[in-house]
């Protein structure tokens, strides 16, 4: 069988994220630190020789100028897909998670419950959004079998994958943190998809 590699990347920091701000898809942009950490990432692929057949970035520019800094050292072009966005959040967006609570209260606990069908009244479900990650990988893979593919993307929709790869259920509490910057490895034997390794921050 042949085994298809991803090396997923959540984007570096953004001052939402420092904010605990809801993002989504409201396109921020990194911030210093982010873009530290995402030229540091960059250089750390270099100096432990990891080798990759094709970069995919989120067209959200969070994700898309990490992933420059990546193309910058391999001299390599990303390509961007609105498909790998983080999940849209609906009226949730814009809001700290201290906000949220008080101004969208229904929404929030309905959010927190995670309730798969629950749209954030102008966003995407979760189901919704687990479809649309779903199809993106696979929609990779076929084009990329047997190869590396290297993805820079979000943390909830890193989130989304683990749970495609490790048949977690949707409705079920968070198990892993994507730390931003960090390595996640996921693989396709052509039959399954398996998670090799997460967050690993040791680069």
């Amino acid at each position: 069988m042949t085994t298809t590699r991803f090396c997923l990347v959540r984007h570096g920091e953004t001052d939402w994220n420092a904010e605990r701000r809801l993002q989504g898809h409201t396109d921020i942009e990194l911030n210093a630190r982010g873009v530290a950490q995402a030229e540091q990432m960059a250089r750390a692929l270099k100096r432990i020789n990891l080798v990759f057949d094709v970069l995919y970035t989120s067209d959200l520019q969070r994700a898309a100028k990490t992933a420059k800094a990546i193309e910058g050292l391999y001299k390599t072009s990303a390509i961007k897909s609105p498909s790998l966005r983080e999940r849209h959040l609906g009226s949730l967006q814009g809001l700290t998670t201290d906000e949220a609570p008080n101004l969208e209260p229904e929404l929030w606990q309905s959010h927190l419950s995670r309730n798969t069908r629950e749209n954030l009244r102008t966003g995407e479900s979760i189901q919704q959004f687990a479809d649309r990650i779903h199809l993106a990988l696979e929609q990779i893979r076929k084009q990329h079998i047997g190869k590396t593919i290297l993805l820079v993307s979000h943390g909830g929709a890193l989130d989304m994958m683990y749970r495609i790869a490790s048949n977690q259920a949707l409705d079920s509490e968070k198990l892993v943190t994507v730390p931003n910057a960090s390595l996640n490895w996921l693989s396709h034997n052509g039959v399954v998809w398996k998670v090799d390794e997460w967050a690993d921050q040791a680069i």
